[in-house]
């Protein structure tokens, strides 16, 4: 009970290091994700004043641009026109790039080196002012000019009370990069800018190509619930996991984001648990170890305490058995079995078993007491009779080496080989099966003898009669006879197999009576 009560306490305490541990590690964790969401929101908030200040600066710009290019803005010459629109756009960030379309679409000015007259009259960013808008953002947009990511800001140019053309001014994506870099944020991680509608109009590091995002879970869901916050997400974008800080930008159609990679978040978490289970991880196993000790010592008090039990229903079981066998006329019994107004069958088989112990009966004590017996005789002698009873179709093999048995362990390994033979012939070969039955009693170096009865048959459930005499007969003698454990194997067929440790002197015998005793 005593070391049961420390198994209980050990694994208790086991239990609960496991327990804060994980508590511990969980609470690392909410820590390092809180600590992701607030810096995901605080880039958020650095994306959208920066986003608000490049818009404004451009919505000022245009409209300097509108001013520079005077009544008639098709009748100006080109170079000054340049110079002027130059001079309009001249304190905005980055690579920024002017152009100015007439009513029809067709480009008529732009700062742009590689420039070269086309028509934009299908873009969104001119359709949009012709349509009424006095001021449009685009979403992101391949340069067709040289290939670049970019995106647009255009102004509604109005002259005499009618839509004259159009304004843009043209922002590389890689503007951005400045923002990122500020941000100190690893490759994973993004900056970006997206249209109410869903559009996206920038994204550093650069996205494949224009994306529409009005589908997902920021549209659909947290939009709708707060213009701030944080979420994780998977990106549409490139599939990485991340922590996405958001919020809408003043005066603009537009929505700043920030996403953090969890890959970059959790690494500090990581590391920490790393280290915390380097110093977890042994205390557990040296715990594990512990309990594992202790549960062995019950179980081989327990084993003892069984053994002790299992000696004392041998003892029973052998006075019983000795008197039934001596005292009573196993003829007489046969007789009476005869006499019954039994099924055929079933006196067909009584009387089997009964001819098959009185052979073992007198076999084994036709001999003197003091006389050793040779297993290669005394085995055929159990066996034969009760093959012959049952009258099978089965050839009996034995594979028996010159082992000379002490008499005291004669009868229990007689009692074990009936028994095994007598299942062997009565369940696994039904019906008239024919068959092959191998009866193996083999010495090794050791010192240990094994015992195997191997047959070819249908075979049958020893857990079906584990609880009947024969059985339990079976498990006492293998103790008497040194061999606690056996067991039973069902690959094309039955087979029996069991470690014994047979005396031949008596010295030996004496010697491992005193051995089980211990």
């Amino acid at each position: 009970m005593a070391l049961r009560a420390a198994t209980g306490l050990i694994g208790l305490m086991f239990l609960l290091f496991v327990a804060v541990l994980a508590v511990l590690i969980l609470r690392e964790r909410e820590l390092a994700r809180d600590a992701a969401e607030s810096r995901a929101a605080a880039a958020s908030q650095v994306v959208a004043t920066n986003a608000r200040w490049i818009t404004e600066l451009s919505r000022q710009a245009l409209g300097r641009i509108d001013e520079a290019l005077g009544a008639e803005i098709d009748s100006q010459d080109a170079v000054t026109t340049r110079q002027r629109v130059q001079e309009a756009v001249a304190r905005l960030p980055g690579n920024v790039k002017t152009y100015v379309a007439d009513a029809k679409g067709d480009l008529l000015f732009s700062t742009d080196p590689a420039f070269r007259p086309i028509s934009v009259a299908n873009r969104e960013y001119f359709t949009a002012l012709l349509a009424g808008v006095r001021f449009h953002v685009s979403p992101l947009l391949t340069s067709r000019l040289d290939g670049s990511q970019v995106f647009v800001f255009s102004r509604r140019l109005d002259r005499n009370g009618a839509f004259a053309g159009a304004a843009f001014i043209s922002f590389d994506v890689t503007l951005f990069r400045e923002i990122w870099e500020s941000l100190s944020m690893d490759d994973t991680s993004t900056v970006s800018i997206v249209r109410d509608d869903g559009q996206l109009v920038a994204r550093y590091p650069l996205a494949d190509g224009p994306l529409d995002l009005s589908g997902y879970a920021l549209f659909t869901e947290y939009l709708k619930i707060s213009e701030i916050g944080t979420y994780p997400a998977v990106s549409p974008a490139d599939g990485v996991t991340r922590i996405v800080g958001y919020r809408r930008v003043p005066g603009t159609p537009l929505v700043a984001i920030a996403s953090v990679s969890t890959q970059a978040a959790f690494a500090q978490f990581w590391r920490n648990t790393i280290m915390t289970l380097a110093f977890a991880v042994p205390t557990a196993i040296a715990l594990m170890l512990a309990i594992f000790w202790i549960v062995r010592l019950v179980r081989n008090d327990e084993r003892t305490r069984a053994q002790l039990v299992e000696t004392i229903d041998l003892n029973r079981m052998l006075v019983r058995d000795t008197h039934h066998r001596v005292k009573n006329n196993l003829q007489a019994i046969m007789s009476l079995v005869r006499l019954h107004r039994l099924p055929q069958e079933l006196k067909t088989d009584l009387q089997g078993r009964i001819t098959a112990m009185t052979a073992v009966h007198e076999h084994l004590y036709r001999l003197d007491q003091f006389t050793d017996v040779d297993a290669v005789s005394l085995l055929p002698a159990i066996v034969e009779p009760l093959n012959a009873a049952f009258a099978r179709q089965v050839r009996i093999e034995y594979d028996i080496d010159p082992i000379i048995l002490h008499h005291d362990h004669a009868t229990p390994v007689a009692l074990v080989i009936n028994e095994l033979v007598t299942n062997a012939l009565k369940y696994a070969f039904p019906d008239g099966r024919t068959g092959r039955l191998r009866i193996a009693l083999k010495s090794r170096p050791d010192g240990a003898t094994t015992l195997s009865v191997t047959d070819d048959g249908v075979g049958f459930d020893p857990l079906a009669v584990s609880t009947g005499l024969g059985s339990r007969l079976i498990r006492a003698m293998l103790v008497q006879l040194g061999g606690n454990e056996h067991q039973y194997t069902f690959e094309g067929g039955t087979r029996f197999f069991a470690e014994l440790h047979l005396a031949t002197t008596e010295r030996e015998f004496s010697a491992g009576h005193a051995q089980a005793a211990e």
